[in-house]
């Protein structure tokens, strides 16, 4: 793998709903009207199938090959920022990130009340966002990600407010 020390990640975490695609989203914009290269993912996507055995956790590693590859084609196109959307609730995970980025990655874990999770899920139309939301009831019951972020930030106000929070945090 190749040495990507001059670029920098980060990657946004925290329970379903706690605003973790929209924060990249916002984050994006920003750097985009900064004229500043950057690449969005969203971890979800890169590893999500059926493997056709039940086995959910096959995903994982797909995704952490799946992030090698597409950093490697973004890094070879330019962009030396990565902002990334994803749950992560354990250091081991931390750490397998780190690795398949090969550069330095931020964590920052959002904080959002259940209430306010259930509000914004509450209007969503897909039966996978009713198992998300009962994912995010156990994982703040469980303070499934306690410990983890380098930075942690309320979610519970204007996108934008937090986006900032995170520029300012990373000097971007």
């Amino acid at each position: 793998m190749d040495d990507r020390s001059d670029a920098e990640a980060v990657l946004i975490t925290g329970p379903y709903g706690s605003g973790k695609t929209s924060v990249i989203e916002e984050l994006a914009a920003v750097l985009e009207d900064r004229g500043t290269p950057y690449a969005a993912i969203d971890l979800d996507w890169l590893g999500w199938f059926d493997p056709g055995f039940g086995d959910h956790d096959a995903g994982r590693p797909v995704m952490l090959k799946n992030l090698g590859v597409v950093v490697g084609n973004y890094y070879e196109a330019g962009p030396r920022r990565f902002v990334l959307a994803g749950a992560i609730s354990t250091a081991s995970h931390a750490s397998e990130l780190r690795t398949a980025l090969a550069m330095p990655l931020t964590i920052v874990r959002l904080t959002l009340p259940i209430e306010a999770i259930e509000r914004r899920l509450a209007g969503a139309v897909t039966a996978g966002r009713a198992d998300d939301l009962r994912v995010a009831r156990e994982w703040i019951a469980d303070a499934r990600d306690e410990g983890i972020g380098d930075l942690v930030l309320s979610s519970d106000r204007p996108i934008r407010d937090v986006a900032d929070d995170v520029l300012a945090a990373l000097a971007w």
